[in-house]
Order: structure tokens, then C-alpha cells, then sequence
């Protein structure tokens, strides 16, 4: 391989357009179907051989993926067809830095074709592509296995919360006595005297600054947490004056009030700063409610249908503070709230350690990638050794 500083990405690898593939000729089987956003169905049949690297022509333009078993690519996709020797996985890592600088850079791009890409220009490459390859692979698996953790930690809240508080096999619900279908002591009462809630200002594209105060929007909620690294800014000055009380604070509970409606999650310390926008309600506690028991009150199927049933909108459903206000639920004792708390919060706690741990793996991982693709940080330069506890699969 000529590793001049004249190469074009061609030079690297080869692109190929992906393959129709209609819904109506889709067969279930076990084989993914890899589109311009990743992961979009499955097949029967694969069209493309592992391990993978797969990249948009249209939509997430600068996207890229890796899948490590045969494949089919859709037709708004290029797939590498020829890696001409290049270690596959160091691929794909380099093209993420290459791609994302090449379209970030060049504004909106309405599509690109294999020969668009192939003629971009590229820096140095590095020779030790298995062990950059290997570097960056440890921080995605100790970040996947995490992600795992969280997912059974998430499933195990869910769980007790089904347990006590929908099926009623609450601690002590063997003796408990029953008035009109729930148990004596429980209350139904409105929402809005057991939550505080509030709705964004509704900020407009006019407001939007290049840096300043970061605030929250239906985009960035995705899989329970926040991507704030994707966040709009407006001035400090309008988010610490006027919008102040729009401040989010940790341990709020985000939720979607437009398009999927009732997607959410958890503030955590490491969000912040950040500011509350029109289409998210936030909610927190009020007297001595249980934290725990709003998550995943909030979460609940319970929840998400009664807005379902409340929202308006022919085109695209919403709801708002205006539905909550007529919405009711059914409440505990303080004896049960304090006792559902003391088992879901340590499960709540253990998830923001696992969350934390991954947002400084990924800020680590995003640090070493461009400075490890560009030659300027050789494998030799590092010294990195990973916890042992974080390489056990709790899980296990």
C-alpha cells in the first residue's frame, strides 16, 4: 500500500451501491438488512459477505457501521466491496473520522455516489492498523457490555414495578384488604398533585447560536439517555435570564409530548447544563413521592396510553400540559412508596454509575479516535489498561 500523503479514499477501498430490497420480497430469516441509518430489518438471504463497513448515500450522510456476519445492503447505502488489503475494523474507524469531517464540513449534501467518495482526498494512514483496530474495539466493547448491564438493571426496575404496583403483589398484599379495587390506603388522585411538570419555551431557529447554553429536544432523547453532544445552543445571557426557570436539574424525568410520544429519560449530572424546549415536558417530585416510582411511572405502558388517548393532532399526535391536568393515577402508601425506593433507587444508582462509565469511555474513545487515524498519536505513545471489573460480563 502507498501510504503517501496523495491518496484518495478510493486508493484505500472500493464502494458499492447496495440492493433493493422491497418490503413485500422481505423473508423473515436471520440475515440483517443494513440501510443509511444502520440496522433496518432482516432476510433470508445476505447479498453482502463479513465483516462489513456500510455507509449513507442518503439521510445520515457521514454515518458509518460495522456488522460482523453477512449481510444485505439496501440500496441508500454503499457498502465496501473491496477493503484491498486494510484491516476492516481500522476501516471503520477511519472512515467515521473521514466521512464525518468531509460532510460536516461541506453543509447539507443532498446525496453522494461511490464515486463521490472515492475521489475524497485522505491524510496519512497509519501502519499498525490491527492494534488501533484492537485499541478502539476495547473502549466499543466495554462500552456495549455496559449498555448490557444497564438494559438488565432497567429490566429489573420494570419488573418490581410491574410486580407491586399493576399485578397488586405488593409486600404484604396477602392481608391487604381491597375498597373499589385497589388496595385501602391507595389513592387515585390528579397527576398534576403528584408530579411538577413543565413544558419548554419553544425556541425558535432565530435564537439558535454557534455556542453558548445547550437545550434539549425530541432528537436527542434516544434509548433512555440524552445525546447532548448533538444539542442546539442559544446565548447564555437568554437561558440564565429569561428562561432560567427552564433549567434542567439531575434526577429530572424528560418526556416527548410530539411525534413518538412519551419517549424519555433521566437528567444526569453529566447532561448538564442544559435547558428545556417546546415538545418535552419535564417532571419532578413533589412531597414525598418516590423518585423511583415517577421513572418508571413515567415509563409504564400505563402512562403511555393514557396520552396516547388524550393527545390530539390529525398529522402528528401531541399532547401537553393542558391533557395532564385531566389525567389521574392510582397512589401508594408511604409505606410502600419508601420501600419500592429503597430497592429501585440502589437499582437507579448502579445505572447512573454504568451511564457515567460509558459517557467517559465514549469522550476518552472520541479523543484518541482522530489523533490515532491522523498518525498524530501512535499505539506506542499509549499505555492503556483496563480495569478487570470492567471487562466481567455482570451479566453472566
Amino acid at each position: 500500500m502507498n501510504r503517501n500523503n496523495n491518496l484518495s479514499l478510493g486508493d484505500l477501498v472500493n464502494f458499492k451501491r447496495g440492493y433493493d430490497l422491497p418490503h413485500r420480497d422481505r423473508e423473515n430469516g436471520g440475515i440483517p438488512i443494513m440501510s443509511s441509518s444502520g440496522l433496518t430489518g432482516w432476510h433470508k438471504y445476505a447479498m453482502a459477505k463479513a465483516p462489513g463497513v456500510i455507509t449513507g448515500r442518503y439521510g445520515t450522510l457521514g454515518e458509518v457501521f460495522y456488522i460482523n456476519k453477512d449481510y444485505w445492503p439496501l440500496n441508500t447505502s454503499l457498502y465496501v466491496q473491496d477493503f484491498k488489503g486494510n484491516n476492516p475494523k481500522f476501516i471503520y474507524y477511519y472512515l467515521k473520522t473521514i466521512l464525518s469531517e468531509n460532510f460536516n464540513s461541506a453543509g447539507a449534501v443532498p446525496g453522494v455516489n461511490r464515486n463521490y467518495l472515492h475521489k475524497i482526498k485522505v491524510p496519512h494512514i497509519p501502519e499498525d492498523q490491527e492494534k488501533i483496530a484492537a485499541i478502539l474495539s476495547a473502549y466499543d466493547d466495554l462500552i456495549e457490555n455496559n449498555q448490557r448491564r444497564i438494559a438488565l438493571l432497567e429490566k429489573m426496575a420494570e419488573e418490581i414495578y410491574h410486580e407491586w404496583f399493576v399485578r397488586l403483589r405488593f409486600p404484604g398484599y396477602q392481608t391487604a384488604e381491597f375498597e373499589k379495587g385497589i388496595p385501602k390506603g391507595w389513592k387515585e388522585k390528579p397527576i398534576r398533585e403528584i408530579f411538577d411538570y413543565l413544558e419548554g419555551p419553544g425556541i425558535r431557529n432565530w435564537q439558535y447560536t454557534d455556542s453558548g447554553f445547550p437545550f434539549i429536544n425530541i432528537r436527542l432523547i434516544q434509548n433512555g439517555d440524552i445525546h447532548v453532544k448533538n444539542a442546539s445552543f442559544i446565548s447564555e445571557n437568554e437561558a440564565t435570564g429569561k428562561y432560567s426557570h427552564f433549567q434542567l436539574k439531575e434526577g429530572d424525568y424528560v418526556v416527548s409530548t410530539s411525534g413518538t410520544l412519551g419517549r424519555g429519560a433521566i437528567v444526569q449530572s453529566y447532561h448538564l447544563p442544559l435547558l428545556l424546549n417546546t415538545s418535552v415536558i419535564r417532571f419532578r417530585t413533589k412531597d414525598c413521592m418516590s423518585q423511583s416510582f415517577m421513572y418508571e411511572y413515567l415509563k409504564s405502558d400505563l402512562f403511555v396510553r393514557q396520552i396516547e388517548t388524550f393527545a390530539t393532532g390529525a398529522a402528528q399526535q401531541n399532547f401537553g400540559p393542558m391533557h395532564l391536568k385531566l389525567m389521574k393515577m392510582i397512589v401508594p402508601t408511604q409505606e410502600i412508596l419508601k420501600k419500592f425506593e429503597k430497592i429501585s433507587g440502589s437499582i437507579f444508582q448502579q445505572i447512573r454509575v454504568f451511564r457515567e462509565s460509558n459517557q467517559n469511555l465514549v469522550k476518552t474513545k472520541e479523543m484518541l479516535l482522530p489523533r490515532l487515524i491522523s498518525g498524530k498519536l501512535s499505539v506506542a505513545d499509549l499505555n492503556i489498561q483496563f480495569p478487570p471489573s470492567m471487562l466481567e460480563d455482570e451479566a453472566a
